[in-house]
């Protein structure tokens, strides 16, 4: 769905880096100069070091923020074998994932999705509900308490509403 707004203001979202990664991000070419996500009227540019990723924002299909990982899974220029999602990856702390209508072809592989750490996870977010994209912050979910459970006899309808469908419990 098109931003009922002809005219977008590109944003630059930099990416965030952990103290403790830093050493390791340098492997990469990584510096807070060249780690970063332009988000234009027509393209997602992201920058990470020595490695970039393109897509038009006409191919974007979803966002969804996620986090926190483990530090060892989450650092660097990372590539998924079984979804070959892409990562950059400055920080374990959480990221945006930005699902694609159609998978990028980069570096002879299709690129279904891209996870990337931006130091403003909420505001990347923001600017792309602003292109009308929908989304989720999954961290929300996983803190939400589980559902009671009903006592014999009780009518458990309401107890499991939130199993069939955790949007509902979401204002």
């Amino acid at each position: 769905m098109p931003d009922s707004d002809p005219v977008v203001t590109p944003r630059r979202f930099p990416i965030r880096i952990g103290r403790r990664s830093q050493l390791v991000l340098l492997l990469f070419g990584v510096r807070p100069t060249n780690a970063y996500v332009d988000l234009g009227g027509d393209e997602l540019d992201a920058h990470f070091g020595f490695f970039r990723f393109r897509t038009p924002t006409s191919n974007l299909a979803s966002w969804r923020i996620e986090g926190p990982w483990r530090w060892i899974t989450a650092i660097g220029v990372r590539f998924s074998v079984r979804d070959h999602d892409l990562t950059f990856g400055g920080t374990n702390r959480g990221g945006v994932r930005v699902d694609f209508k159609e998978p990028v072809p980069t570096a002879g592989i299709r690129v279904p999705a891209l996870y990337l750490t931006v130091d403003d996870l909420e505001g990347f977010a923001a600017a792309l509900a602003k292109r009308g994209l929908r989304g989720t912050d999954t961290r929300r979910l996983a803190r939400l308490p589980p559902p009671a459970m009903p006592d014999a006899g009780q009518d458990d309808t309401l107890a499991h509403a939130a199993d069939r469908d955790p949007q509902a419990i979401i204002s």
